[in-house]
């Protein structure tokens, strides 16, 4: 059995680097893990997952693939299956920002032995580039890939400190913004369409459109659209 990834997974896979061992968080059905083993990239992966359906999908993917030694399933919450040091990369995809934020927040000491992060956010990401900022990681490589319609982002993180990016970079990608791939314009396009109908929502009360929180939608709107005229 040959894994073919999708291309959100795909793209998840290629900022994994080579030659060590990784883990997959909250696996599904191993299909990553199962990947970077066949394509040699790296020698080993741990692929958990907080519930019993998806650990036992991930088995039979191992099983299919006859990839048991290396492959690992773990059944646990966030990084709690893992050792501290057991591996230099942890993958996490198809989850919140904040959930993953919290997971990271959970196993400190694993978080510590890490040396990368690869990261697919599927809601707030400025808040998870905000985390990452703060507790001495910083983004390496940021990529953006169209997958059944809905674009998605993906963000290489390494350890190190670094000077926090503007707050308008950490909505759009310091990266990304650097790199103005293709699909930029769209992206910025889709956050300032959230942003209109969050600041539409609010002005229906005279309260809220005298809060912080609608001064602040508005002049996030306001930047968005600066950036798209490059």
């Amino acid at each position: 059995m040959e894994i073919k990834l999708g291309g959100r997974l795909q793209a998840v896979a290629d900022f994994v680097p080579e030659g060590a061992p990784a883990a997959d968080i909250g696996t599904d059905h191993g299909y990553l893990a199962a990947y970077l083993i066949e394509s040699g990239r790296v020698p080993h992966v741990y692929a958990s997952d907080l519930n019993a359906g998806p650990c036992d999908a991930a088995h039979r993917t191992v099983q299919l693939t006859g990839l048991q030694e290396q492959i690992t399933v773990r059944r646990g919450s966030g990084l709690e299956p893992l050792e501290p040091g057991e591996v230099s990369t942890v993958c996490i995809a198809g989850m919140g920002g904040q959930l993953m934020i919290d997971i990271l927040d959970a196993s400190p000491a694993t978080v510590k032995k890490l040396d990368t992060l690869v990261l697919q956010p599927q809601n707030a990401a400025p808040e998870l580039r905000k985390w990452l900022y703060r507790h001495s990681w910083h983004i390496e490589d940021e990529a953006l890939v169209v997958d059944e319609g809905r674009i998605y982002e993906i963000i290489q993180a390494k350890r190190g400190r670094r000077k926090a990016p503007d707050p308008i970079l950490l909505q759009i990608g310091p990266i990304l913004w650097a790199k103005k791939p293709t699909l930029l314009r769209n992206y910025i396009e889709s956050l300032l369409f959230l942003h209109k109908r969050v600041a539409a929502g609010m002005e229906k009360s005279e309260k809220a459109r005298k809060s912080k929180k609608y001064k602040d939608c508005v002049r996030q709107i306001q930047e968005l659209e600066q950036y798209l005229t490059w």
